[in-house]
């Protein structure tokens, strides 16, 4: 047995081409339910694999960016009457607080 041998959490290489292909463990018994895997063609759609699997999270990150976005594009007229109305109603206190303020003045 080699005692280089890697393990699964730590792989003596990365590269397909250099890894041991699968096959049945010798204690599992002749005729056993898991079949023999093939690795015909299994080298390139594990490499394919790996770097799909490696550019999830970046897609992830960009389709929640891309939500957030779309959400704070929606929001912002919404805001925007919000913020209108709340200085609309301090002009109008503003108002009411000069027409008062004169009306005190040409009483007196």
């Amino acid at each position: 047995m080699n005692a280089l041998a890697g393990t699964i959490d730590r792989p003596l290489t990365h590269d397909p081409q250099k890894q041991a292909p699968m096959t049945s463990s010798t204690s599992e018994p002749m005729g056993s339910a898991t079949p023999a895997v093939s690795t015909i063609g299994a080298n390139a759609s594990r490499q394919n694999r790996t770097r799909e699997m490696q550019l999830i999270p970046e897609a992830l990150a960009r389709a929640h960016m891309h939500e957030r976005l779309r959400e704070a594009a929606e929001a912002r007229p919404g805001i925007r009457l919000i913020a209108a109305r709340r200085m609309q109603r301090r002009a109008e206190r503003a108002s009411l607080r000069a027409r008062r303020a004169l009306a005190m003045a040409v009483m007196q």
